[in-house]
C-alpha cells in the first residue's frame, strides 16, 4: 500500500514537472538561458526541483505595486519629467556643468525609462568604511527634527543595529516621526515583536513582502534590496551597506568589509524621498504616508553635483538600472572601472564589456577573493576569466570582503547603489542606484578603486588557466545555473 502511494505521488510530481516545463516554454516567455536552466533543475532533480521552482521560479505578476498618485500630482513629477525630456531633446536644457551635456542621452534614457529627474545642486560625501558611514548616520539621526525614514534589506539587532535603534527610539520619544522598513527575507531574524518599545514610543515598522507561511516565504526571489535613509528631507543615504556587525568588519569569516555608500544633500532628496514613500506605502496596510510639504523642504543651492536616482524591479517591463549600466559602458572613451561582489553578466552586459575591451578601452573589474554564496562566487570567477580573453584586467580584492556596487568611466560619470551585476539584481530584486555626472565625485571614486588595486591581486590569464580541476568543475556547474542565481 505504501509503495503504491509513493509511486502515485512520484508519477503525479513527474507529470507536474512536464506541465511546469510546458508553462516555462510556452506561457512565461522567459529568455532562453533562464528557461534551459529551469528545465535542467526540473528534470535532473524532479521532486526537489518542483519545490525549488515553486520557491524561486515563479514570475511576479506585472501589476502596479507602488502607488502614490496624490503625492506625485502635488509635486508635479510628470510635468517635470516631460519638461526635462523636451529641453534635452531640443538641446535647450540648462546644464550647470558643460561636461554633463555629454551624457544627455543617458539622462534622457533614465527620464523616459524610469522617470528619474536630473537634479544639479547636490552635495555628495563618499563613505567606503562602515564605521565612518554609520557614525555619520547616527549623528544625522540625532539631529533630526521632523522625520526619519530608514530602509534596509538587512537589519540585524546586534551591536550596530541596537545602537541605531537606541538613536531612533530616542527621537521617537521626542516626537520625531520615525519609520523603519526592512525586507522580510533579508532580515528574517526580525519580527515586529522586537520593536514593542519602539512602537509604543510612536515609531512605525513595516516589512516588505512578509511571509504568508510560518517558515517558507514563497516570494523568495522578489526582495527589496534597497538601502535608503532620508532625514528631515534634507539628508539622505544610498549605497551598499546594510545594518549588521559584519558591515563593520566584525565577522571573522569576511574580515574587513569594503563597501561604498553616499551621503546626499540637495534636490536628489526629492526622488529619494519619493522612492521611500512608494516602498513604504506598498508595505503598509493601514499607515500610508500622505503628502506633506515637510517631506520635501526647499534645498540649499550651494551644491554642484548632477545626479539621477534610478530604481528598478521585477514589476517593470524594462531593466532600468542595467540599461543605465549598459549606456555608461557604451559612452566610455578611455576607461571603465567596475567593483562588484557578483559578476554574472547576462549576454548583453558581457558583450558590451567585451566589445569595450576589444576596442582598446581600459576595462578593469574588481571582485572578492572569498565567497558569501559559493555558486555565485564560482560563476563570478568563470565570467571574470572569460573577460581576460577580451583584454580586460581582473583584480581580486584581498583585504577582506568586497561588497561595493560601483561603475566609473572616464573621470566624468559614475554610479553607486544596490544593484549587483547579475540576473538577480537586473530582473528579480527591487534596487536603487545614484547615477552621477560630476568630475570631482567620479574622480574620487576612481581614486578609491586605484587604492583598492594596491590591496588586490591581479588575476592574469596565465594564472586563471592554471586553476585546478576542482575549480574548473565548480565553475562549470555554477555557469549552468548562472541564469537563475
Amino acid at each position: 500500500m505504501t509503495v503504491t502511494i509513493i509511486s502515485v505521488l512520484t508519477a503525479a510530481i513527474f507529470i507536474l514537472n512536464i506541465f511546469l516545463a510546458a508553462a516555462l516554454v510556452f506561457l512565461e516567455r522567459r529568455d532562453a538561458s533562464s528557461t534551459w536552466a529551469w528545465l535542467l533543475v526540473l528534470f535532473f532533480i524532479p521532486i526537489a526541483g518542483f519545490f525549488i521552482y515553486l520557491l524561486l521560479g515563479r514570475k511576479l505578476r506585472k501589476k502596479k505595486l507602488f502607488k502614490w498618485e496624490e503625492g506625485r500630482k502635488r509635486i508635479g513629477i510628470e510635468s517635470l519629467i516631460a519638461h526635462q525630456m523636451n529641453e534635452i531633446h531640443d538641446g535647450t536644457f540648462p546644464f550647470q556643468d558643460v561636461s554633463t551635456k555629454d551624457y544627455s542621452n543617458l539622462i534622457y534614457l533614465h527620464l523616459r525609462n524610469n522617470g528619474a529627474l536630473l537634479t544639479q545642486n547636490n552635495r555628495v560625501k563618499i563613505f567606503n568604511d562602515g564605521r565612518e558611514k554609520f557614525d555619520a548616520l547616527i549623528r544625522d539621526i540625532e539631529q533630526a527634527q521632523h522625520h526619519i525614514h530608514i530602509q534596509y534589506y538587512i537589519f540585524r539587532l546586534d551591536q550596530l543595529g541596537n545602537r541605531i535603534m537606541d538613536a531612533l527610539l530616542a527621537k521617537a520619544k521626542e516626537g520625531v516621526k520615525v519609520r523603519l522598513l526592512y525586507d522580510d527575507m533579508g532580515s528574517r531574524s526580525l519580527s515586529k515583536r522586537h520593536f514593542k518599545e519602539f512602537s509604543a514610543a510612536g515609531g512605525e515598522v513595516e516589512t516588505f513582502f512578509p511571509s504568508i507561511m510560518p517558515i517558507i516565504n514563497p516570494r523568495l526571489n522578489y526582495r527589496n534590496h534597497r538601502k535608503i535613509v532620508v532625514i528631515d528631507g534634507k539628508v539622505g543615504y544610498i549605497g551598499g551597506f546594510n545594518v549588521g556587525e559584519e558591515y563593520l568588519g566584525l565577522n571573522r569569516r569576511f574580515g574587513y568589509w569594503r563597501d561604498t555608500h553616499l551621503r546626499l544633500e540637495g534636490n536628489a532628496l526629492y526622488p529619494l524621498q519619493t522612492r521611500f514613500i512608494l516602498d513604504w506605502n506598498q508595505a503598509s496596510a493601514r499607515r500610508d504616508i500622505v503628502y506633506d510639504e515637510a517631506y520635501f523642504p526647499s534645498q540649499p543651492e550651494d551644491g554642484s553635483t548632477s545626479m539621477q536616482i534610478v530604481s528598478s524591479g521585477p514589476d517593470e517591463d524594462w531593466e532600468q538600472i542595467k540599461d543605465g549600466y549598459l549606456k555608461l559602458i557604451h559612452l566610455a572613451r578611455e576607461y571603465i572601472y567596475i567593483q562588484t561582489p557578483y559578476f554574472i553578466p547576462d549576454a548583453s552586459f558581457y558583450d558590451a564589456l567585451r566589445i569595450a575591451a576589444l576596442s582598446g578601452i581600459d576595462v578593469r573589474i574588481m571582485i572578492p577573493n572569498k565567497p558569501d554564496h559559493p555558486f555565485v562566487y564560482w560563476a563570478t570567477y568563470s565570467y571574470a576569466g572569460q573577460m581576460l580573453r577580451a583584454g580586460a584586467r581582473i583584480y581580486v580584492y584581498d583585504n577582506g570582503f568586497l561588497h561595493t556596487k560601483m561603475i566609473v568611466i572616464d573621470d566624468e560619470a559614475s554610479t553607486v547603489g544596490t544593484a549587483n551585476i547579475d540576473v538577480r539584481s537586473f530582473k528579480l530584486n527591487f534596487e536603487v542606484n545614484a547615477f552621477i555626472y560630476d568630475e570631482k565625485v567620479s574622480m574620487e571614486l576612481a581614486d578609491l578603486f586605484r587604492q583598492d588595486m594596491e590591496l588586490s591581486t591581479e588575476l592574469t590569464y596565465e594564472l586563471y588557466m592554471a586553476r585546478t580541476r576542482m575549480i574548473k568543475t565548480k565553475e562549470s556547474i555554477a555557469r549552468l545555473l548562472a541564469p537563475i542565481l
